[in-house]
């Protein structure tokens, strides 16, 4: 099963307010040195239902409430996670051909399951850091190229 959703609607103008509010609210208790938190969860009828959630899920939660009230849309994706060539696609925001070029050139390690390609979240993301950073790179030293040759950059 994916974790990747291949349409992820963006939230209402009222998910939005309500995810802003409840953030702050619970960024509050994130500055705690308890390990766990209990919230409570009202039920259909009103009623309390107490649930102790590691301090770090919480976290997680508020920083998920924060981009819902930025108005952008939230996936989730264990680090762990083995992705189909396309949510690997999706994720490097390129074409399938093109990731499956790169798993062929090996690039990007992968492993089959009968005939279909998996590829790992962290191989992903490593691969996307790696070249995020040959890019910056890169990018540097055409910037010293231009002000060794003083073409107007200063």
């Amino acid at each position: 099963m994916s974790t990747l959703l291949n349409t992820l609607a963006l939230p209402t103008a009222e998910e939005v307010a309500l995810a802003r509010e409840s953030g702050r609210a619970l960024s509050a208790y994130l500055q705690t040195r308890a390990e766990t938190q209990q919230i409570e969860i009202l039920d259909d009828q009103g009623a309390s239902h107490p649930v102790c959630i590691p301090v770090s899920a919480l976290r997680l939660l508020v920083d998920v409430l924060t981009e819902i009230g930025d108005g952008n849309a939230v996936s989730i994706i264990p680090i762990h996670a083995e992705l189909t060539t396309q949510d690997a696609a999706n994720v490097l925001n390129v074409s399938r051909p093109y990731l499956v070029q790169l798993l062929e050139r090996g690039e990007i390690s992968f492993h089959k399951v009968g005939t279909h390609r998996r590829v790992r979240y962290q191989d992903v993301i490593n691969y996307k850091t790696r070249i995020d950073n040959d890019r910056s790179h890169a990018l540097d030293a055409l910037a010293e190229q231009a002000q060794a040759f003083k073409m107007g950059y200063e």
